[in-house]
């Protein structure tokens, strides 16, 4: 039966090739909106907040946009229209973590995303394909539609060699694998979207792209739904003070050095007036859990798991400061996170480890801890804690920064400046409409439901 299920799944993906490319042929001398098809592995839409504030202005701007992504998060359907945008989810196999678990999960999303690019082509079209990363595998999908005139977009979202080498602490032949691959995601990019300039630097060091073909767009908060809510006493569990956290629960994100830092601030220093909050889920949910009851912290530490939005930044309005323990490694040195970004959007002043982007990103609205440090990270918390009026000024710093320089508003025009670039870049006869400008409506708001708590700790991470 399984056999005869797949034979007939493979009929039928020859069927739609063929069907695909003589309608790429017969739509060449037709013309119609520029479509764009979205392909992300590493969550789904629209939790993935970034890769929604994408599509969301796309599709603001006049363009057609479909998405293929994973189930999963709450997000099960295998297919839903939301905000005029096709979203098709698929399988996952298993949620990897070590090597072979990495050779099951690439294969098993890459024949999906195929499959479902050949339907996108079949029932809607597109013209460009945007490959967010990680894997950075999604390019031989744009090799494949190469063949049809389509073109290949990639959203750099991580340094995937950096990221093996932190998982692994090696470099080995599936290293330079991954530096492989990376280099030939670049070369087939006809331009290529960075979430920092390191990010910019590394397409043009490393994957030898020329400097006007990589646009930095930063993963901004949308302010229609990062906002302050009143504070909310419950939170600091009869405390006095409460410390935020929101983001992945993995093993670079270092929460096993947060709770040294709170080791240190309870049993050491006796400090037992301050709460701690930490929302989000990951790979590493069930070893800090059981780390922090073994560490004799349970009482002031509070996993809340994933939480929905109105709930989550209830909890860190209340905190009086938020934290972004991500240990400093290459990857994260190099990489933004969004839970600093959204930390400030909320006004909250911040500790986190003195990671390069990090300080890029906040400056003043952050104090540095010195690397990997949990005493010197427990320092700084208890530095905050007892100077109000430091806290104040810092909060406002951050939240001024991200409404003047940092927040989706001000990386929307860059991303359609980028599209804009692209599609100049094969400027023809057979133009296509429509032609937008880089001043186009900023997006309404992102998902709604149960919020993106594991994401928020990446550059779309």
């Amino acid at each position: 039966m399984q056999a005869a299920h797949v034979n007939a799944d493979v009929s039928q993906i020859v069927m739609l090739l063929g069907q695909w490319y003589r309608s790429s042929q017969m739509s060449r001398a037709e013309p119609s909106p520029r479509r764009i098809l979205i392909i992300v592995e590493n969550l789904p839409v629209p939790f993935d907040r970034r890769v929604w504030c994408e599509a969301t202005s796309l599709r603001k701007a006049g363009y057609e946009v479909s998405v293929i992504c994973p189930k999963g998060r709450g997000h099960d359907e295998t297919y839903e229209c939301l905000e005029g945008i096709h979203i098709y989810r698929h399988p996952m196999p298993v949620e990897a973590r070590g090597i072979a678990a990495y050779l099951i999960e690439y294969p098993v999303a890459l024949f999906w995303e195929t499959w479902l690019a050949i339907k996108v082509a079949w029932k809607h079209g597109f013209d460009v394909i945007q490959g967010c990363n990680p894997p950075d595998l999604i390019f031989l999908i744009g090799l494949l539609f190469k063949l049809g005139g389509k073109r290949f977009v990639f959203d750099h979202h991580d340094v995937n060699p950096e990221l093996y080498e932190a998982k692994f602490g090696r470099r080995d032949f599936f290293w330079h694998l991954l530096r492989l691959v990376e280099y030939l995601t670049f070369k087939t990019a006809s331009i290529s979207i960075a979430t920092n300039e390191s990010y910019r630097e590394i397409a043009i060091a490393r994957g030898h792209m020329p400097a006007n073909r990589v646009f930095v767009v930063r993963s901004g908060p949308n302010l229609d739904r990062v906002r302050s809510r009143p504070a909310d006493p419950a939170w600091r569990r009869g405390r006095r003070y409460s410390v935020g956290y929101v983001g992945v629960i993995g093993q670079s994100e270092g929460i096993d050095l947060l709770l040294q830092s709170i080791g240190h601030i309870v049993h050491d220093l006796g400090r037992t007036d301050i709460q701690f909050n930490i929302a989000g889920t990951g790979p590493e949910w069930n070893a800090v859990v059981k780390l922090c009851e073994e560490m004799q912290l349970s009482d002031y530490v509070n996993f809340t798991g994933a939480i929905a939005d109105d709930a989550l930044f209830t909890m860190l309005s209340t905190a009086d400061v938020c934290v972004n323990p991500d240990r400093v490694t290459p990857m994260n040195d190099i990489s933004t996170m969004n839970k600093i970004m959204e930390y400030m959007a909320l006004g909250r002043p911040i500790v986190q480890f003195d990671v390069r982007e990090g300080r890029r990103s906040a400056l003043d609205a952050s104090l540095y801890a010195a690397k990997n440090d949990p005493k010197d990270f427990a320092s700084k918390i208890i530095t905050l804690i007892d100077a109000p009026s430091l806290r104040q000024t810092m909060g406002a710093f951050g939240r001024s920064r991200v409404e003047s320089e940092l927040s989706w508003t001000h990386e929307e025009p860059k991303l359609l400046a980028a599209y804009e670039a692209l599609f100049a870049g094969k400027a023809s006869a057979q133009s296509r409409a429509p032609r937008t400008t880089a001043t186009a409506e900023r997006p309404t708001s992102q998902a709604s439901g149960v919020n993106a708590n594991a994401a928020a700790g990446r550059a779309s991470r």
